[in-house]
């Protein structure tokens, strides 16, 4: 488990991005903003896990804790470390800290591809020594310069007719403090992705694109070019899952969004999503939600509708 270690309250540079991001997220729920692929978050309680496909992200928590769950592997982390996604990942995620006065308070920075890695290059960051494939999803510091910029980039919304012209440039102060920190290896490897780690993220996107499809790994190793060996070893090491588990979890997240959006039996959806076996469908969902798939979704209905 990487744990983070608990941040002072009485940290200014935290108490400041509290501030605006209550302000701005005034209410629980996630909040979408003025600034293109910036998203803040708010609870005023912890939350039950929920399963996402994580995408290619920076977030950091101002308030409170967080819980992720990538495979058998977790990450918890506060107002002292961030999270970042180098690729899509299907993942768990749980806010375990948060209550009415002191609500689970999160900034939520959408990446675009190669965005980390130009940076590097035109800042001359040094990349770190090993080279190694690693996980797709890393905690990293989080230090005054940045948490300062990142206040400054919340702080346009109050000011809009400026956020066309200084947001990229905060955004980009933003990404250069994530990579220029201390003990930011980590993060410059995910950066610095190589040929292999390029394969892998292509493999990503056919599998998305696939999802419903039957997976044949030969054909999916000769669309992105690797060996089948070496797309299963290299797949895991970046997200914690072979490709088959990963398209499972693609398509048990799918059926899902089906049933509880669209009110699609659980025959009808586990079909949509590729599966031939309605058995098979409800035993390999029961085991990622822990419930069959009409009790989950009349479970997650009265939790909406109590929230409502």
């Amino acid at each position: 488990m990487t744990t983070a270690r608990p941040a002072s309250p009485l940290n200014p540079h935290l108490s400041a991005l509290s501030t605006l991001l209550k302000r701005h997220a005034p209410t629980d729920g996630i909040h979408a903003t003025a600034i293109p692929r910036l998203v803040l978050i708010r609870a005023s309680r912890p939350t039950t896990p929920l399963h996402v496909l994580h995408e290619p992200a920076l977030c950091i928590v101002a308030q409170g804790r967080k819980q992720v769950l990538l495979g058998d592997e977790s990450y918890v982390y506060g107002p002292d470390q961030c999270l970042v996604a180098s690729v899509d990942l299907p993942v768990t995620g749980q806010v375990i800290e948060a209550s009415p006065a002191t609500p689970y308070l999160c900034f939520r920075l959408d990446l675009e591809p190669g965005h980390l890695g130009a940076l590097m290059m035109e800042a001359q960051l040094e990349a770190p020594a090993s080279r190694g494939m690693g996980r797709g999803l890393a905690l990293g510091p989080v230090d005054p310069p940045l948490l300062d910029a990142t206040a400054r980039l919340v702080r346009l919304l109050d000011t809009p007719r400026d956020i066309p012209v200084l947001a990229p440039l905060v955004i980009r102060e933003i990404l250069y403090r994530l990579l220029s920190a201390e003990n930011s290896a980590r993060l410059r490897q995910i950066a610095m992705a190589d040929s292999r780690q390029e394969s892998v993220t292509r493999a990503i996107h056919w599998l998305k694109a696939h999802y419903a499809a039957p997976l044949r790994i030969e054909r999916l190793a000769r669309a992105v070019h690797m060996s089948p060996s070496a797309l299963h070893h290299h797949f895991k090491s970046v997200t914690a899952m072979s490709p088959l588990q990963y398209q499972k979890q693609l398509r048990l997240q799918e059926a899902r969004r089906l049933m509880l959006a669209q009110a699609m039996d659980a025959a009808m959806a586990g079909h949509s999503v590729g599966y031939e076996s309605p058995s098979q469908f409800s035993r390999e969902y029961s085991r990622m939600f822990g419930a069959p798939p009409s009790r989950d979704i009349a479970r997650l209905r009265q939790s909406l509708g109590a929230t409502q």
